[in-house]
């Protein structure tokens, strides 16, 4: 038996509910995990349905079938193969925490993702890239050549097929037209002081003001610089005993995390985008150890 996700996002109205239960009921599937949200305030619904096609009907079969009544509902409605592999690109810079996290999880089956490469502007993990046998790119960003290394990066993304860019510590800024052609598939993580400080050396900030609360942000790219809307997040706790050396570990360990939970809430279809937040479901029980390694 296969099984299948399908996610929903329209407008709130009765019925919706009703017609896809009996659709895939009609079509001989069986619900295994359902989650829905109803957004008061803007009259959106929400939907994530994962099923088993106990009759073995196809994708194609049963996407074409669902048209009428996404159409009926003017859903914007997509059905997925569940464990299906996204094809992802990695981006770096020159702080390498959440990418080595991410190929460790990545190496383990933890993170189940095609890797297509990873792109820097820097060689410094060049060598543990290409170890880990996935192609590495380099892509030199200068203020005199960012349209031509920009171009670069789109013939790459279009070549590879590659659904989700990943900024794992990432430290340029993309082009608005970048963000608007790649919406809901570039995702970035930074840290979020509580509270916050931005330029140089913002641990070494935060230990000299005494935080006392490390955090981390994942989030969507939009052309608003850090301001896209916010998938995960996850704070750990500091002391005054503590040094400013001890906030950069534990501020590299929440990015880690954070950014990982991110990428698993992307791939499993349960985020969805809800003007500047997003809806994000909980991992269903079959897949929330797998979602929650490391």
């Amino acid at each position: 038996m296969t099984t299948y996700v399908l996610t929903v996002a329209c407008q709130s109205t009765r019925g919706i509910v009703a017609a896809i239960s009996g659709y895939l009921a009609e079509k001989g599937c069986n619900i295994v995990d359902s989650s829905q949200f109803d957004d008061l305030e803007t009259g959106k619904f929400f939907m994530r349905v994962s099923f088993i096609s106990e009759e073995g009907v196809s994708l194609a079969e049963i996407k074409q079938g669902f048209a009428p009544v996404a159409e009926r509902f003017k859903m914007e409605a997509e059905i997925f193969h569940d464990g299906e592999r996204t094809k992802t690109l990695l981006m770096v810079s020159r702080f390498g925490h959440c990418l080595n996290d991410l190929l460790y999880r990545w190496k383990i089956g933890a993170l189940p993702i095609d890797i297509v490469g990873v792109v820097s502007n820097h060689f410094d993990y060049q060598k543990v890239v290409v170890n880990h046998d996935i192609p590495f790119h380099h892509i030199k960003v200068t203020k005199e050549n960012k349209p031509k290394a920009e171009a670069q990066l789109n013939d790459l993304i279009e070549s590879t097929g590659t659904e989700l860019v990943v900024l794992a510590r990432y430290m340029q800024v993309l082009s608005d037209d970048m963000c608007r052609k790649m919406s809901g598939k570039i995702i970035n993580i930074h840290h979020s002081f509580l509270p916050s400080f931005k330029g140089a050396n913002p641990y070494k900030q935060a230990y000299e003001r005494g935080v006392k609360l490390i955090g981390a942000t994942a989030h969507y790219v939009t052309a608003d610089l850090d301001e896209g809307p916010i998938i995960e997040q996850d704070t750990v706790r500091i002391t005054h005993a503590q040094s400013a050396e001890d906030y950069v570990s534990l501020g590299r360990d929440v990015e880690s995390q954070v950014l990982a939970r991110a990428i698993h809430a992307h791939i499993h279809h349960r985020t969805f985008i809800n003007g500047n937040r997003t809806v994000v479901f909980p991992p269903s029980p079959g897949s929330y150890a797998s979602e929650r390694m490391g």
